[in-house]
């Protein structure tokens, strides 16, 4: 039995759609745990962390909100006896390997912030990739805001003295 000849047309558009959509939703790199540091009144800086895990190479090249003036990919190291933070041009994501943006190592910095990050809130973040073969892509994020990273809570051995 043969479908009607406006049925054919109207399941291919159907189908191309769906597929279309599922390829879009597909996203270059995953995105796991993201948080950004809450801040106070005049605090002009803060970092945002996650993981990144990239289905195939490719480098964070740059990162994007409107909640601060500057928004840059950091890393802070151990210079001999001293803590350095410094720009990065851009951080290498190797296949299938997670890599972690964390207080103390590698993190997003915002500068220059255009309000307080209150704690309980989220904050716009585009992350910006580059493939192997130079092609762009990006993904868009609704980073929740924290006085700590997600399932840090305190408690018996956090550091709390009674």
């Amino acid at each position: 039995m043969s479908l009607p000849r406006i049925a054919t047309p109207l399941f291919l558009a159907a189908a191309l759609l769906t597929g279309a959509a599922h390829a879009q939703s597909a996203a270059p790199v995953a995105v796991d745990g993201a948080w950004a540091r809450a801040s106070v009144p005049g605090q002009k800086a803060t970092g945002a962390f996650m993981r990144l895990t990239a289905a195939q190479a490719t480098s964070l090249v740059r990162a994007e909100s409107p909640a601060a003036g500057v928004t840059e990919v950091h890393e802070m190291k151990m210079d001999g006896d001293v803590m350095k933070m410094r720009a990065v041009p851009s951080l290498a994501l190797p296949a299938g390997k997670a890599v972690e943006l964390k207080p103390g190592g590698y993190h997003v910095m915002l500068m220059d912030l255009k309000a307080p990050l209150a704690k309980g809130g989220t904050v716009p973040l585009t992350l910006v990739f580059k493939d192997a073969q130079g092609a762009e892509s990006k993904v868009e994020l609704q980073v929740p805001v924290s006085a700590q990273a997600p399932g840090a809570a305190g408690g018996h051995g956090m550091g709390m003295k009674h």
